[in-house]
């Protein structure tokens, strides 16, 4: 798993243009700067991986836009103390984001081939992520391990799922993609102490859709 002075010196130039694109929480971006990203992407795309765009990775899917990951984050308002649902492994990269911010990850794929890469791939990558790996129906959840401090999704969904906000714990953030065409609402929901769910729209994205009942829940 080579990660050269080149790898980093670009990672370095792409966390500055983070910077200048507005992203602020100094904990998300040294994550970002620890994570090899080429390593998550087919050799390929390589010469690519540190541009701030979306690359394919295989069964139809994206690793998302750096900007994205680091957005999506920087919303939740990480807490190392944090359990942490995502759904939408994928490539496995915004789960190694969070788990270089030293919380505890559980997340779901509904892509066999996705699911086994990533499961095999990141103890590899670093043997202290503390990332459990489930083969499954996003829009369901875990609720074994619930309720979750934050929730993340990393795929369009059309609607909000009742199961993750019920899974998401009072004072909890979720972030959600919200919208069925091309361009999504990136949503984020607070649930104060009474169970109530705030949302606010933060911006418009682009995910490719999440999709039910595509997957047994292998939990």
């Amino acid at each position: 798993m080579e990660d050269s002075y080149r790898d980093k010196g670009l990672r370095k130039q792409l966390l500055a243009e983070l910077r200048q694109k507005g992203i602020t929480d100094e904990r998300v971006l040294a994550a970002m700067d620890r994570i090899p990203r080429h390593l998550f992407v087919d050799s390929a795309f390589k010469e690519l991986s540190y541009r701030d765009m979306a690359l394919r990775i295989g069964a139809g899917q994206t690793i998302s836009q750096p900007y994205t990951v680091a957005f999506q984050t920087q919303l939740l308002q990480i807490e190392k103390t944090d359990k942490v649902l995502e759904v939408g492994t994928g490539s496995g990269y915004q789960a190694a984001v969070l788990a270089e911010m030293g919380v505890r990850v559980f997340t779901i794929e509904r892509q066999k081939e996705l699911y086994e890469s990533s499961k095999t791939f990141l103890p590899k990558l670093n043997p202290q992520y503390k990332i459990r790996f489930f083969y499954g129906d996003g829009y369901k959840g875990i609720p074994a391990y619930a309720p979750y401090d934050k929730i993340i999704v990393t795929c369009g969904a059309p609607y909000i799922p009742e199961e993750l906000i019920k899974q998401l714990k009072p004072g909890g953030k979720a972030v959600i993609p919200v919208g069925e065409g091309e361009v999504q609402k990136m949503t984020l929901l607070t649930k104060n102490e009474n169970g109530e769910i705030h949302t606010e729209e933060k911006g418009d994205f682009r995910f490719v859709p999440m999709l039910e009942n595509k997957a047994g829940n292998g939990f």
